[in-house]
């Protein structure tokens, strides 16, 4: 189809640091640490890389990615797009090789935020002049968010006690996902009663409705399918790029009176955009697996139904019933998630990635915790992942849709 990338490019390689409070690594550390898992996996070296993009929101020039990995005298690109950073490196790579300029490419993400004295995200700063309106209106993160959740409940007619569970056993999921995977930021199982029970951080969003900011970086190998497949001959076979979709918001939401904070909109558009390109008409069904944005529970439990993973206004069911746990119909969140994998803005998208590549290469449980059940999912065909940039009243999204040759 002209104008699609679909099963123009593959993955042949990737590779992810440990994500987490890296005390013990500097930015360049986690670099090494990504890329040189991403070298040895799709069997090259860091001088067969004709072009990278690195996507951070600390560092700067794409210097970040060259001197830690000597790459010097070759086109390095730095993208920066709010929490679909890594995402969209990512699809940059992707084009560039599909254009055919480039044979073979590093895409990678990485942010490390602890040594920096940075705890948690900004609310975007006091407006001023030549400042956005929108930028801080409706306060930080957390309360943008809870408005999801408030006006959520409110229109679907959920008690909070309902809601609260609903949103409650999304973190629930994720901890389980993330307490078997060796390289997630909290490896720990919570119940339900610590999560309904957590401090309040912004009302009814408690402690483990949050997802946490960590340092880690991940890389991806990109190229032609023919070499994709020469490379990973004898081995388990290289990820197939299937859509690449980034939407804007408007950017409105916090003044116009016609947002109703149930949904984002440019995630139902970037979502539809990435079904059209990869030729899905069910994603219900379609879909095998999913990393979405969980920055806030509510925002995983809404962009189910953004995604026509669930029919509107009925999500809660689905969460309820196990539909997207690790042994269900639609697993969301297979490593845990930002939730518990861990959020280095910078990075996160391809680590969504990285992922769905071990899922569809059936090897998830190379990265599984001593002791803890399969991580594997059965039969994985196509994945999908879903970043979400700012706030629920303007933000940058991402859909992307990744899975085997021929399907």
């Amino acid at each position: 189809m002209a104008g699609s990338i679909k099963d123009r490019v593959a993955v042949a390689g990737m590779g992810c640091s440990k994500f987490g409070e890296r005390w013990d690594a500097s930015m360049d550390d986690l670099i090494v640490e990504a890329a040189y898992e991403a070298f040895a996996d799709a069997g090259i070296e860091s001088k067969d890389i004709q072009a990278g993009w690195v996507g951070t929101a600390t560092g700067s020039t794409g210097m970040t990615l060259s001197e830690p990995l000597r790459l010097q005298y070759i086109p390095i690109t730095r993208v920066e797009n709010a929490c679909a950073t890594a995402s969209d490196a990512f699809r940059n790579a992707c084009y560039a090789v599909a254009a055919g300029i480039y044979d073979i490419v590093l895409a990678l993400g990485v942010d490390k935020f602890k040594d920096s004295g940075i705890s948690g995200l900004s609310d975007g700063g006091i407006p001023g002049p030549g400042h956005s309106m929108m930028a801080g209106a409706a306060g930080p993160p957390p309360a943008q968010f809870a408005m999801l959740a408030t006006t959520y409940f409110d229109r679907y007619g959920l008690s909070y006690a309902e809601g609260k569970h609903m949103i409650g056993r999304v973190s629930w999921k994720s901890h389980v996902n993330g307490a078997r995977h060796k390289k997630a930021h909290f490896q720990r199982e919570v119940d339900m009663d610590a999560i309904l029970n957590a401090p309040m951080i912004a009302w009814p969003l408690g402690l483990y409705d949050c997802c946490g900011v960590s340092d880690g970086a991940a890389a991806a190998i990109i190229t032609t399918p023919e070499i994709a497949k020469s490379l990973r001959k004898g081995k388990e076979p290289p990820m197939f790029v299937k859509a690449l979709q980034i939407a804007m918001a408007p950017n409105d939401g916090n003044v116009n009176t016609k947002f109703d904070y149930t949904h984002v909109e440019a995630t139902v558009r970037a979502g539809e955009a990435a079904y059209k390109e990869a030729g899905i008409t069910n994603p219900r069904e379609q879909i095998s697996m999913a990393e979405v944005h969980d920055c806030f529970s509510i925002t995983e439990a809404v962009t189910m139904e953004d995604l026509r993973f669930s029919p509107r206004g009925k999500v809660q069911k689905d969460i309820e019933s196990g539909y997207f746990d690790l042994d269900g119909k639609l697993p969301v969140q297979p490593d845990g998630g930002l939730k518990c994998f861990g959020h280095p803005i910078g990075a996160s998208g391809i680590r969504m990635l990285y992922e769905m590549y071990n899922q569809l290469q059936g090897r998830a449980d190379r990265m599984l915790n001593k002791g803890q059940p399969s991580r594997q999912i059965k039969n994985p065909k196509l994945g999908l992942t879903h970043n979400l940039g700012g706030g629920p009243a303007g933000c940058a999204i991402f859909v992307g849709i990744v899975g085997l040759e021929g399907v």
